[in-house]
């Protein structure tokens, strides 16, 4: 069952029930994509409707912003909650340990990749990884080659929006695997570069609250979160037309 948030159709999930879904395509023969908008996202999928499209294909998609939670409250539509790209990566990182389907990493800096592969080794006992690579590569076609070789099922795409969702619809089947998911800079934060905010803030909502404190060169993507609320206010007004 699906909630539109200004265009964007999210599933209305809990993390739990969005990381057992996610385990099942991973097993799923045929390619499937999880897509985890926030909303600077729906806003771009506002400016170009063939990547709203795109999204909502997606066979899941997942509110990572607390921001599109709000936005459903006030729409009238509330969702279960926040299921944060992350933390779904994790929950879905202790399904393959315990499975053991291949995973590919794929984005980041020169080195972020392998880094963020030895820490998530560690961390999750029994996880395959089976190759990396880093988000600057011109040869789309090589890297797709390079993940079908390594006999990846799983892909974790951490190229930024919207180039990572572009490149799942236009070379995702070409790598053979059973599930990609759209990370943005989770293999940052697995790697250790980046920090994540403390858990009483992120219980709090306020991660983007964190992040802001510790890279004020964010400050001007943070202002545009009011004007995502008022702008579903104002669809809200307009009777969702």
């Amino acid at each position: 069952m699906r909630t539109d948030i200004m265009g964007v159709s999210f599933d209305d999930l809990t993390l739990g029930e969005a990381v057992a879904t996610g385990a099942t395509l991973a097993r799923t023969p045929g390619l499937s994509y999880v897509v985890t908008p926030n909303p600077e996202i729906v806003n771009l999928a506002r400016q170009s409707q063939d990547y709203q499209k795109l999204l909502n294909a997606a066979d899941l998609v997942l509110p990572d912003g607390i921001g599109v939670v709000y936005a459903a409250k006030l729409l009238g539509t509330p969702l279960k909650g926040r299921v944060p790209g992350i933390d779904f990566a994790s929950g879905l990182l202790g399904e393959l340990a315990g499975s053991g389907e291949a995973l590919y990493l794929l984005g980041g800096k020169p080195g972020v990749a392998e880094q963020a592969a030895e820490n998530l080794k560690q961390t999750y006992p029994g996880l395959h990884i089976c190759g990396t690579h880093d988000g600057y590569f011109q040869d789309n076609e090589a890297v797709a080659a390079q993940i079908k070789a390594a006999g990846a099922k799983v892909v974790f795409v951490c190229l930024g929006a919207p180039k990572q969702e572009w490149w799942i619809s236009r070379h995702g089947a070409a790598t053979g695997a059973q599930l990609m998911v759209g990370l943005g800079g989770a293999l940052d934060v697995y790697a250790g570069t980046v920090k994540r905010a403390p858990e009483a803030w992120q219980k709090l909502g306020l991660e983007w609250c964190y992040r802001l404190l510790h890279q004020p060169s964010r400050v001007g993507r943070m202002a545009k979160l009011p004007l995502f609320l008022v702008q579903a206010a104002a669809q809200k007004g307009r009777g969702r037309t």
